[in-house]
Parts: C-alpha cells; structure tokens; sequence
C-alpha cells in the first residue's frame, strides 16, 4: 500500500486527471481520451482510462466492439446512444452492447476518469445467458459502492485487486441492476444537466464539506423542491445520497491506503461521529471499516500491461 498520502482521497484519484488535463492544455491541441490497460485474461480486459475533451471538443459517433462496462471514478460527461441520453458522474456506470452506436460528451466540464471492463460476447453470455443491457447506465447505486470503489483504488492507488474476479461480479450486477429499468429517458434542457454538473464536481472535489441540499440549491439559483427534482432526474439519486456515497468512497480508499485510525478517517470523510460513519459504512459496503481494511483483495494474477488509444474511456 501507499504510504504518506494524507488529504482528501477522492482527489488524489483525480490528481492525475487533473494533470493531464493541464498538460493537455497547454499543448493547446483537442482534447482526447489516454488509456493505460491494467490487465486482460482470456475474453477480457481492463484499462484505465483519462480523458481530456472539454467543451470545445465536439463529441463524435463510436461503436461498441463488444460490451463495455465503465467506472466512472473522477469527473463527469454526457452518453448518449439508442438506450438513453444520461448525464455520468463518479460512482455510476456506463452500459454498451455489442455494435450499439454513441456518442460521449463534455459539454459542461473538462475530462472523466473511468476504469473501463471490457468483455468477449461469448465471456459475457457465460454470465448473462445471452441477455443484452436494457438500459445506457446505471447511477450510484450502493449494490455498485463495493465494486467501484475497488476499481478506483486498483486503477489510481495501486491497491492489488482480482481483476477477473472483479470483472465477472461487476458483469452480473450490471445486469440485474438493469433488468428492471427503463430504458429511454426523455431529454432534459441543458441549463438543468449543467446546473447539477457544477454541483457534482463541487461535491467531487470536496466531500467533507457540510453540503446541505439549501447550500446547493442555492448555488444553483433553485428552490430547494425544484433542484432536488432536478438532481435526481440527472443523476439518478438524491443530493444526500451522492454526498454520502462521495464521503464513503473516499473514507474507504483511506482505509485501503493507508493505517489512520476509524475515527481519524471518519470525522475526515465528514461524519460527524464515528458510530455513524460506521452505520453508513457497514450499510453500504456489507461489512465495518475495521473488517474492510483487514480483507484486502486477494492477489492479481492477470497479466498487466500499457496501451494508449485515441478512444474514449470503455466505449469500444
């Protein structure tokens, strides 16, 4: 494990997005996606994926080669393809069938980070049983807390994690995930999608802070009843449960980096108590802080390996 690293751990997961995003502009040419893979086995792969488009990068069509399951861990960007049109932010995921069309965005903000799963349609009916995603993403749901937070600490941090495994478990809860939802959604006015954008990367780059849904209502110029409608729409949650996923994400990739004391990385995280971020924790990651740190993941025997592609993060 790493050592030493202190501060907020979400944002070191997005320490070198931000970077590359620097970088990017200071080349002064278009943004685009840098891939690294982290590891690959038989009819799968794993990359992490940073991508640097903006604004002033027009978004382009691409298609699904097999199925993609990405992570978001930093940032956030439009996806569009037949099933959807979904703003996705960290903690969410985005969905793709094989030869599905899309197209992915950042209309509103620069880059995304995303630990992107991809699977042979043979590997991915040995799970599914030849079904196909009914839907184009799933939000931050807590059935996905466990898994996302293990992508981004494996992708960003180095913690050792069992990719396959991981792959597999990620495939059959993304599917049964789906399998009740509505597929296509009616388009929102871009006004709203960028209001909540602002409000999530603010949430993102600080979630320890007492973001209450008067705070954020009011910095989008909103009454509280409409914002709250708005940000679910967008992001599929409430504000209070995006502040709180954020906070435990965070708290956990602590846990897994590094030897503070529960209580120390509580009150850092933003609990006001440590018996309540135990409650927090242990509801949404199935076990307590203290079980969490003491099972890490079991060691990766995937081979592992470096790429870039010009592509956009999990999308092919």
């Amino acid at each position: 494990m790493l050592r030493g690293m202190g501060g907020n751990f979400l944002g070191k997961v997005a320490d070198d997005l931000q970077r590359a995003v620097a970088r990017q502009a200071g080349t002064g040419s278009p943004g685009r996606a840098h891939e690294k893979r982290i590891a690959a086995g038989e009819q799968w792969s794993v990359s992490d994926v940073i991508c640097t488009s903006g604004p002033q990068d027009r978004p382009f069509e691409e298609q699904h080669d097999g199925v993609s399951i990405a992570v978001v861990v930093a940032g956030t960007f439009q996806y569009r393809s037949p099933l959807g049109s979904d703003m996705l932010t960290p903690g969410s995921l985005l969905l793709g069938n094989p030869g599905q069309r899309f197209e992915c965005g950042h209309e509103h903000a620069i880059g995304d980070r995303c630990v992107a799963f991809r699977y042979a349609p043979e590997l991915f009916a040995e799970v599914g049983g030849g079904r196909r995603f009914r839907a184009s993403h799933l939000p931050p749901l807590p059935e996905l807390s466990r898994i996302a937070t293990r992508a981004a600490a494996g992708a960003a941090l180095g913690v050792v994690v069992p990719w396959e495994e991981t792959a597999i478990e990620l495939a059959a809860a993304a599917l049964h995930l789906t399998s009740s939802r509505t597929a296509v959604r009616a388009a929102l006015p871009v006004a709203a999608i960028r209001r909540v954008t602002e409000s999530v990367r603010r949430i993102e780059a600080e979630p320890s802070l007492p973001w209450t849904l008067a705070r954020l209502a009011a910095d989008a110029r909103q009454s509280r009843y409409h914002y709250l409608r708005l940000f679910q729409q967008v992001t599929g949650v409430t504000p209070h449960q995006f502040v709180l996923r954020a906070r435990l994400r965070a708290a956990a990739l602590r846990l897994l980096d590094g030897d503070d004391k529960v209580i120390e990385i509580a009150l850092g995280a933003g609990f006001g108590d440590v018996s309540n971020f135990n409650a927090a924790f242990r509801r949404e990651f199935g076990v307590s802080p203290r079980a969490y740190r003491l099972t890490p993941p079991a060691p990766n025997r995937a081979r592992t390996f470096a790429t870039t592609s010009p592509t956009h993060p999990g999308r092919r």
